[in-house]
């Protein structure tokens, strides 16, 4: 296997110079850093990343830790979209990428650091965890660069990314509301993700800004899931017959609310008129297609790796990235006809 003193022998220079021409440094001139790299593609040269990190303590590795990867994520495709926008960024700027899975109970088994010094990343991006996740005080208190996506937590060490979450929920509500609905209820996720504390904010200041009753038994919880939701708008609908609008804080939940509204035998939008949240690829093919506010996914994974490259460079970017939303009107809402 070729080595730095097999180039630098040809070469005709110090190992010291290969290094630092191969690292990129610049003290090394342009007709000698060309020489020494063709000489190396010449010996099929490959450097050792793994003894390089140890000497450089740096692995040029970044970590994306996803809570709670199960069957139902398959349908809404989030996961894969932010993965996909991530890999790209890191792999533009010679990153590798490395996907771990957590939950509650591996939280309380090993601790994020542990975690981290096991895969031996520079950094790490943060997807899904929740309020009250063990690895969420623990990234605010380590001292691993992290990004967090849709977790409004920031510091020297620390970044997010989001999409802004009171102003999307307030156009679906806004929209609703031009329609002349009146009556709106929310499906949500649950309390303890901080996108479903955002969106329903956004909801309660939509109606609040207009001039209409908040009833707070009109929120339900839906999990985040096609079933939950469907199970949850079952018995919201039932009890609350005035009900003419629904807004969901997804578009997995919107599905579902479909489901249940088909099942009381409610014709949507004639009926019933629902907004979804995310405009996840199922939403343009149900029946009708779900109007919802769109999040670019893919994006949302692309600026979280660069924030957190930056700050492993440390470059002196803000640390809060907040995106915006937008409103996909399709066939699933429409005015008021009650």
């Amino acid at each position: 296997m070729t080595t730095i003193k097999d180039i630098a022998k040809a070469a005709g220079v110090s190992v010291t110079t290969v290094s630092r021409a191969l690292n990129g440094y610049s003290d090394v001139s342009v007709k000698t850093r060309e020489k020494i790299m063709s000489i190396a593609k010449d010996l099929n040269y490959s450097p050792n990343t793994l003894a390089r990190g140890l000497v450089m303590n740096k692995s040029k590795t970044v970590g994306l830790l996803v809570s709670g990867i199960n069957r139902e994520s398959e349908k809404d495709q989030i996961t894969y979209s932010i993965l996909s926008g991530i890999n790209e960024s890191v792999s533009e700027k010679d990153y590798d990428l490395v996907l771990f899975n957590t939950n509650s109970t591996k939280q309380r088994e090993k601790t994020y650091t542990q975690l981290c010094r096991e895969r031996r990343v520079d950094g790490v991006i943060i997807q899904g965890i929740k309020t009250d996740d063990p690895y969420l005080k623990e990234v605010v208190d380590c001292n691993i660069p992290c990004v967090l996506i849709d977790i409004p937590i920031h510091s020297d060490q620390v970044g997010y990314v989001s999409t802004d979450n009171v102003s999307g929920a307030k156009k679906a509500v806004e929209y609703l509301i031009g329609l002349g609905h009146t009556n709106i209820a929310m499906v949500n996720g649950h309390s303890k993700a901080f996108v479903s504390q955002r969106r329903q904010e956004g909801y309660i200041s939509a109606l609040s800004d207009n001039g209409l009753t908040v009833h707070p038994n009109w929120i339900v919880n839906g999990r985040f899931e096609e079933v939950s939701a469907k199970e949850a708008a079952l018995k919201l609908l039932t009890d609350n017959r005035e009900i003419t609008a629904i807004f969901c804080a997804s578009d997995l939940m919107a599905l579902g609310v479909m489901k249940a509204a088909e099942e009381l035998g409610l014709s949507v939008p004639g009926d019933l008129s629902i907004v979804g949240y995310d405009d996840i690829l199922l939403a343009s093919y149900s029946s009708p297609p779900l109007t919802t506010i769109s999040q670019n996914f893919f994006q949302l994974g692309f600026q979280a790796a660069n924030l957190l490259i930056n700050i492993l460079e440390e470059k002196a970017d803000p640390h809060v990235i907040i995106m915006n939303t937008k409103l996909i009107e399709r066939g699933s809402a429409a005015k008021n006809q009650r």
